[in-house]
């Protein structure tokens, strides 16, 4: 439970005399705004004491709007219906609301594992994704709000498809990498020129093969290749994630995206 600092200055301390300048107290400043009051008190000018009960008896300063500031403070963090105005509850993403059963405007402080009740981490359970999603679009799918206002179809349009896009950025290793880096302030250009020469050389020898694969039996062994070596790559991406080694992670990502184009291109040919 929140503990809400003690805001009013104790009466004795403004009859001593010390006054504010002038300047109105806005209800909706934060905790952290709002203790400066008595250190705003300590140092202006000090004023005889009967100035100090005059500006208590004829002006509007309001000890209850001081101190109520911090629930003011709460009660603006609260998430609510755009539609009934009712709270938020529990602890799915509020995408929908299960009181009127409206769908919500996008929120994109609400990222793609919170949105399937995950765990942001690399590692997930892929397969239980897809009745996830299923569950959400049950619920956001634009088809089932038509006769509804333009504005909730307009929500219901945002947020399936954020849902289809959270889905399968996801439930990819590739996508999921690149992503979850996206969370730690990391971009990852997919289009960068690879340097490492190791890794060029592997490439070369990659398309070769492909090219000169008499049949579709030597295409799915190397098919078979590339599985392997995008599953090695993506477990050394765990490791580096896990010990915040970025700069590897990247790289790992590297070897993931050329690994997984050559298995697109196996499956042209196939």
């Amino acid at each position: 439970m929140y503990k809400t600092k003690k805001l009013c200055a104790p009466l004795s301390t403004i009859f001593r005399g010390v006054l504010p300048t002038r300047r109105r107290l806005s209800p909706y400043l934060s905790n952290s705004q709002i203790p400066s009051l008595s250190s705003h008190l300590q140092s202006s000018s000090r004023v005889p004491p009967s100035y100090a009960l005059h500006f208590l008896l004829n002006s509007n300063f309001s000890f209850q709007n001081l101190c109520s500031q911090s629930a003011a403070k709460l009660d603006s963090s609260t998430k609510r219906c755009w539609n009934c105005v009712a709270d938020k509850t529990g602890t799915t993403p509020f995408l929908y609301c299960d009181s009127c059963r409206s769908i919500q405007p996008v929120d994109l402080s609400i990222d793609y594992f919170q949105i399937f009740g995950l765990e942001k981490k690399y590692e997930i359970e892929v397969d239980s994704l897809e009745g996830k999603y299923k569950d959400w679009q049950k619920k956001l799918h634009p088809d089932l709000v038509h006769s509804k206002s333009e504005k909730e179809r307009g929500y219901a349009a945002e947020q399936s498809a954020r849902v289809i896009d959270a889905y399968r950025t996801l439930s990819k290793p590739l996508s999921r990498a690149i992503y979850i880096l996206r969370l730690e302030g990391v971009d990852v250009d997919e289009e960068q020129t690879v340097s490492d020469p190791e890794l060029l050389t592997e490439i070369m020898e990659i398309r070769e093969a492909v090219e000169e694969a008499p049949d579709s039996q030597a295409l799915n062994q190397i098919q078979s290749k590339m599985a392997e070596k995008l599953e090695e790559s993506s477990n050394s991406f765990v490791n580096a994630y896990q010990s915040r080694n970025f700069d590897e992670a990247v790289a790992c990502i590297q070897r993931m995206t050329y690994y997984q184009r050559a298995s697109e291109e196996i499956l042209k040919k196939l």
